[in-house]
């Protein structure tokens, strides 16, 4: 069983079978080595100890009181359209209520735009038509290189591809993981978007272990100069190409290019983060 730790641990939760504390522990522990094959980082650096949260935007404009439709598939239609589907402004207030994406069967990572992106995006929500809406695929492009004139390259266009970032060691992401996912306006001159350095050297659709991780200093030395005071002075970052498509249940996910993907999901709960009570 311990070629498939989580399964077997969650079934067994399922059917409220009963295991020995020290079964419990070793399963856990497996779980947890075997749940961050995908999005697996090194070790960050561990100088500076003060820690700073993410700002909220003041522009808070279109946000509903109650978040059901930012989760729930029909309602989510209801209230943003199909034909044609504000994803623009789906995409805000996942953003502003700081809504959580369910990555890898609980790994919640919290939804960040950067100011922006955001900007751009209020933009396309309040302008109707408008053919700069996000494009969310439907369920048969159930990866990157399934969308058409797929290519390997850095480009972005806001539209069908976005540029994004993976930060970890963020305090204070809501999900209480530290684990953000930063959308940037790509082509845009947005200060904290893609540097050049990491456009020159992007190669997203290979796999995390032999990808280029940047810590702070890094990524500030080339050109995201308040990288740390946005995200903590610990933070540290890999960058993907993102896109957006649907599934068989009508769900929507943001998927990196090495396929990765989350969907947005209840802050806090997933299979991991009820094993801890959070």
């Amino acid at each position: 069983f311990l070629k498939h730790p989580c399964n077997y641990l969650s079934g067994a939760m399922t059917m409220g079978a009963h295991l020995s504390p020290m079964t419990s522990l070793v399963l856990l522990i497996s779980c947890l080595l075997t749940t961050t094959t995908s999005f697996t980082p090194p070790k960050p650096s561990t100088a500076n100890k003060r820690t700073t949260t993410i700002p909220t935007t003041q522009q808070r404009k279109m946000v509903a009181s109650s978040s059901s439709y930012l989760l729930e598939p029909t309602e989510r239609d209801t209230h943003y359209g199909t034909k044609p589907m504000n994803v623009a402004q789906y995409l805000i207030d996942l953003h502003d209520t700081k809504s959580t994406f369910d990555f890898c069967g609980g790994m919640m990572f919290q939804l960040v735009l950067s100011d922006k992106l955001r900007q751009h995006l209020q933009s396309v929500a309040t302008s109707s038509p408008n053919d700069s809406q996000p494009i969310i695929f439907d369920k048969s492009k159930a990866r990157m290189f399934d969308i058409p004139e797929y290519s390997q390259n850095a480009s972005a266009d806001n539209i069908r591809l976005f540029h994004g970032r993976e930060i970890r060691k963020v305090p204070h992401a809501t999900g209480g993981m530290g684990f953000v996912l930063q959308l940037s306006l790509a082509d845009g001159n947005d200060p904290e978007g893609w540097t050049d350095a990491e456009i020159e050297g992007y190669d997203g659709w290979g796999h995390d272990v032999g990808r280029v991780w940047r810590k702070g200093p890094r990524l500030e030395e080339e050109g995201f100069e308040n990288f740390r005071t946005r995200f903590g002075l610990e933070s540290f970052a890999l960058h993907h190409r993102f896109y957006l498509h649907f599934d068989g249940e009508n769900r929507m996910w943001l998927s990196a290019e090495d396929g990765c993907e989350g969907t947005p999901g209840e802050k806090g709960v997933g299979f991991l983060s009820s094993l801890f009570g959070r």
